[in-house]
């Protein structure tokens, strides 16, 4: 069931499901649907939240026997997947539920169940339309055959008087410009919008790379707001590619505090524009008027298009729009005497670097082979990649090393050709900068999984041209930069701590060095604790570069603690994960110290530290050598896992006590470099970012201190004045 079902299903990241849970905020009394609902992660994950907000010692313990019976029968899903209904019920059964709701049914095309109404209703609905359209019953407000739109409509139709909703929908119901998209997001922003959630491209993968939005709705909250709040998310704590990794940045958390803030001021009736006074808020999100909205009648719903216009304080040079300095994808015609014999380079989407200026070059064809269906581009041409997520993603380059100065590739690539005026260098900056992908990401357009960028958008985006002479000034500045991150780069995706073997060190068993023990999970019917206490849980997700990344630790309350207390980690012991990516090992620091260690984790606790070091060990079981033991070790039946017994069978060269704490104190000095490599390379990316920011003038942006007049001028307030003249004087 890993891949996309016949009906458009995806499965829906749970960190997702969570926080569109915690936003809609679903009570014990409420009634609560999913019309599309999978495998009832949507539903599960409410039952768990308001098990939450009635826990005081034990998750639940404020609900009467009485209030647990009815709240079972509070949760609804339906789906039209038989198989779909099956894995729900089976689902809700494990999780306590005796007798769940879970139909199979159309949502959108059966009136059986078309009269009851809910007071949450949260989804994923598909976004594919099967071809030919759907074929709906006449009682929807808006009359269409496209399934995205239908399941909106459909959520927002069978709220009660005081329902609230959220609901994941792709690009397309945000800014399309058809009939049924328009009169979909104007029924929204009259009766039943008060904000939207902006999410990465990507979310969906390996399924799909989709750009996606949150609706968020509240049917009071919509009456007594006179704006919408729009909140951009760029990281949701994983990267965007196929395996999906865990990293550090995550907006998610702040999201959740801005929406609360929101809702709660609308709901205290204060003015809802002083949660953006904070700057690192203002960076986040936008608030629009619905006036400004609906003003011109297509209530496009990308929170970008409603930043306040920039001012601009310092504008060097003048600004030009790319299609005047630039040639948008050269004719093939201009190759049209060429042999169909001539061998030329092939550059496929999957060859274009993220985020990198230029490229390996790895395959050639005959003319003959890509001429048609392919896109053309020469030597120094801009390749911009057009379709989502790879355009989110930053997949762009400069062409060189073409074979006999002729390239084809993806039909996916947007070519740019500089003329005279302009240096390629420069229009790659331009091209790939933040600014550019912010702008360009609501323009998108297309249905299901491939949004594209559209070429008007390019050729109409404006930039601005210093002299050639400062262009080249410009350019040789920035490669300075890269060339510093190139470096720091390579070192850092290169490094491997290596420890050289002599032949007259023994060789011995793990077992005879350490004792092996394993953790625990949390005991059926507990869960992590909502606070941070004296007592937190490390999971194999929190390990990591040898040590542990303490930015999303979970904790537990004293009362699941006492049960599993017997399974903490020691600051003196080794961790090694031993299933989900198995073979991560390191050791924890002191304020860590007694934390308790996950059942997919093991320790080695050393019994005696005269012979062996536990940063050695670290340093060994990373070897390749231990490596191979390891993936030899571990069980691959099933889940893949290493046992405990196996792990006493690993076997580690054993030099002296001194030895090993040299080698230990080498790899240390290597891996500070390393980090210090890291640091250098978001210092020069920032460096870069500065620069083009430069480039294109200081930018403020309007607020309430000052007010622009028709005529052009501005009246500024002190504050706004000092801090004009203060940019006036950093910028000389």
């Amino acid at each position: 069931m890993d891949s996309q079902g016949d009906a458009g299903q995806f499965r829906t990241p749970r960190h997702i499901i969570d926080f569109i849970v915690e936003v809609v905020d679903p009570k014990k009394d409420e009634t609560i649907l999913d019309p599309a609902c999978g495998t009832a992660g949507f539903l599960i994950s409410s039952y768990k939240h308001i098990l939450k907000q009635n826990t005081i010692h034990r998750l639940g313990d404020q609900l009467t026997p009485d209030e647990k019976t009815k709240l079972m029968q509070h949760f609804v899903g339906y789906d039209i997947s038989p198989d779909m209904v099956k894995l729900s019920l089976v689902n809700m059964y494990l999780h306590s539920f005796p007798n769940p709701n879970v139909f199979e049914y159309d949502t959108l095309t059966s009136e059986e169940r078309w009269d009851d109404t809910y007071d949450v209703i949260m989804a994923n609905p598909p976004f594919m339309t099967p071809k030919g359209g759907i074929r709906p019953h006449k009682r929807f407000s808006i009359q269409v055959n496209r399934s995205e739109v239908l399941f909106v409509d459909y959520i927002a139709e069978h709220l009660t008087t005081n329902g609230r909703a959220g609901v994941i929908v792709p690009e397309g119901i945000i800014f399309q410009s058809g009939i049924a998209y328009k009169a979909l997001r104007k029924m929204l922003v009259e009766k039943y919008l008060f904000a939207v959630v902006s999410l990465p491209g990507g979310i969906f993968q390996p399924y799909s790379g989709v750009k996606t939005s949150i609706l968020l709705m509240d049917k009071q909250l919509a009456k007594k707001a006179e704006s919408i709040l729009f909140v951009k998310v760029e990281n949701d704590g994983f990267d965007l590619g196929a395996q999906r990794r865990p990293i550090e940045k995550n907006d998610l958390t702040k999201a959740l505090v801005i929406l609360q803030q929101y809702k709660q001021a609308l709901q205290s009736g204060e003015d809802p524009r002083t949660i953006l006074s904070d700057s690192k808020v203002s960076s986040m999100a936008v608030l629009a008027e619905k006036s400004q909205i609906a003003k011109n009648g297509d209530y496009n719903l990308s929170g970008e298009r409603y930043r306040e216009s920039i001012v601009k304080l310092h504008q060097k040079w003048p600004m030009v729009e790319l299609g005047e300095v630039c040639e948008i994808n050269p004719k093939k015609s201009e190759i049209k005497t060429v042999s169909p014999d001539t061998v030329v380079s092939f550059v496929p989407m999957s060859d274009l670097s993220d985020n990198g200026m230029f490229f390996e070059i790895k395959q050639t064809k005959k003319l003959s082979d890509v001429l048609s269906g392919y896109t053309y581009f020469c030597n120094n041409d801009v390749l911009l990649a057009k379709v989502t997520p790879c355009f989110e993603n930053g997949k762009s380059g400069i062409a060189q090393g073409l074979k006999n100065n002729i390239g084809f590739g993806s039909s996916e690539f947007v070519v740019l050709r500089s003329s005279e005026r302009i240096i390629p260098e420069l229009v790659y900056r331009f091209v790939s900068s933040e600014r550019f992908r912010e702008m360009g990401i609501p323009q998108m357009t297309g249905t299901g999984g491939l949004q594209r960028l559209p070429t008007s958008f390019i050729s109409n985006f404006q930039i601005p041209l210093p002299p050639l002479e400062v262009q080249k000034e410009i350019v040789a500045e920035l490669d300075n930069y890269q060339k510093i991150i190139s470096g720091a780069s390579q070192v850092v995706e290169s490094y491997k701590p290596a420890i050289k073997i002599e032949p007259d060190w023994k060789t011995v068993e793990l077992g005879e060095l350490c004792e092996i023990k394993g953790g625990k999970r949390i005991p059926k019917g507990l869960n992590f604790s909502n606070t941070t206490t004296q007592h937190p849980y490390l999971r194999v997700i929190d390990f990591n570069n040898n040590t542990i990344n303490q930015t999303n630790l979970k904790y537990i309350d004293e009362e699941v603690f006492n049960q599993i207390k017997n399974y903490t980690i020691s600051s003196d012991d080794v961790y090694i994960s031993i299933a989900g990516t198995i073979g991560l090992t390191g050791t924890i620091p002191g304020n860590l110290n007694g934390a308790n260690l996950t059942e997919n984790a093991a320790k080695l606790v050393i019994k005696n530290k005269v012979v062996l070091d536990k940063n050695y060990l670290v340093f060994i079981l990373a070897n390749e050598n231990a490596e191979h033991q390891i993936k030899r070790f571990t069980h691959a039946v099933g889940v893949p896992k290493l046992a405990l017994e196996r792990i006493k069978l690993i076997k580690i060269p054993l030099p002296s006590i001194d030895i090993q704490k040299q080698i230990s104190a080498q790899i240390e000095q290597e891996q500070k470099l390393v980090e210090a490599n890291k640091s250098l390379i978001e210092i020069f990316e920032q460096k870069i970012k500065d620069k083009i920011a430069e480039v294109w003038g200081t930018d403020i942006t309007p607020n309430d201190d000052y007010n622009a007049p028709s005529n052009g001028t501005f009246k500024h307030t002190q504050p706004v004045q000092a801090e004009i003249e203060q940019a006036e004087l950093e910028l000389g």
